[in-house]
């Protein structure tokens, strides 16, 4: 079990630490727009969802074997991408235009692959557990991971921002993603070692006694899920439009989705329905008061120029 925690730990705590350092080391060439990030955090989150996807799809049809080796065979492909330093061909042109394509496409050259092997680890790894200790319910490492994710993503501009330039922390990140391909490869061979293939998700259902879930349940999953990812969005574009747009100020909104997963996860005990909907009424409404009023003060005592020095102070007091 512990080789297990250990590379669901190193994988969460990379993937979301190479999150600030590449968006960072991009920002400037793009003018340090809010859209930067929001292009970051769309191909972030929709390449975690390609990860969960390959994930179900081959724990569901192939064989352990075939699984582990072919996940450590891409593993071992994505070592040819490193290190993730975005090359001088991706910096926009004088005449500037729609960022949109050529960040997604720095994106998927620089750090594309490891980042897509790292999004599948947690739930291939819980399969894995699963398949060795089938009595062990695996959902707390996916708390770990979350876990892992946060103080990545605490850390970056306390104990990496400040100390190391932006080349030297892409290094470090190849490094340590080095060192995660060795542990995944060693966790894909020991766990699918000798493993029988897993029997088919409606046998397992039938099996158990449990039933599958209805289309509507599972429409509404899926709909609760893109609500936190959408709100995760419009507070981070609402910060770096009327704000400022700092890698610091990213962490902020980000760290709190995390939280809500390990909450969650951990154990039913964090949970309490009626503690939650109670505060989601109150704090809405004051949610949106806030973000229709001015960033700067009371919107009869605003100005423009008192909004423009907010910014130039809250930019030069941010480590971003």
């Amino acid at each position: 079990m512990l080789l297990h925690a250990a590379t669901i730990f190193l994988s969460a705590f990379l993937l979301f630490l190479v999150q600030p350092v590449i968006a960072k080391q991009i920002l400037p060439w793009f003018g340090g727009a809010a859209a930067v990030w929001a292009i970051c955090l769309v191909f972030f989150q929709s390449v975690l969802l390609f990860g969960y996807a390959y994930s179900d799809w081959t724990t569901r049809m192939l064989a352990p074997r075939r699984q582990a080796w072919l996940h450590i065979a891409l593993l071992a492909l994505s070592l040819l991408t490193l290190p993730i330093i975005p090359g001088a061909q991706w910096k926009p042109g004088v005449d500037g235009g729609d960022p949109t394509l050529a960040i997604l496409g720095l994106l998927v050259a620089t750090i594309g692959l490891p980042y897509f092997l790292l999004s599948t680890t947690s739930p291939l790894v819980q399969a894995w557990f699963w398949q060795s200790f089938r009595h062990a319910v695996p959902y707390r490492l996916f708390a770990l991971s979350n876990l892992a994710s946060l103080l990545a993503l605490l850390s970056y501009p306390v104990l990496v921002e400040p100390f190391l330039p932006l080349v030297a922390q892409s290094w470090v990140w190849s490094g340590a993603y080095i060192a995660f391909v060795f542990l995944c490869s060693a966790t894909a061979y020991v766990s699918t070692r000798g493993v029988a293939p897993m029997a088919a998700p409606a046998a397992q259902a039938a099996g158990a006694g449990d039933k599958a879930p209805a289309i509507g349940d599972l429409l509404l999953w899926i709909a609760l899920s893109a609500m936190g990812s959408c709100m995760l969005l419009a507070v981070t574009n609402h910060l770096t439009q009327n704000i400022a747009s700092i890698p610091f100020l990213w962490v902020v909104p980000l760290s709190i989705y995390l939280v809500t997963f390990i909450l969650c996860f951990d154990h039913p005990r964090w949970y309490h329905r009626g503690v939650f909907i109670t505060l989601t009424a109150v704090l809405l409404p004051v949610m949106a008061w806030y973000s229709d009023s001015s960033t700067c003060g009371p919107p009869r005592r605003s100005t423009p120029r008192d909004c423009l020095s907010a910014a130039c102070s809250a930019t030069a007091s941010s480590p971003g």
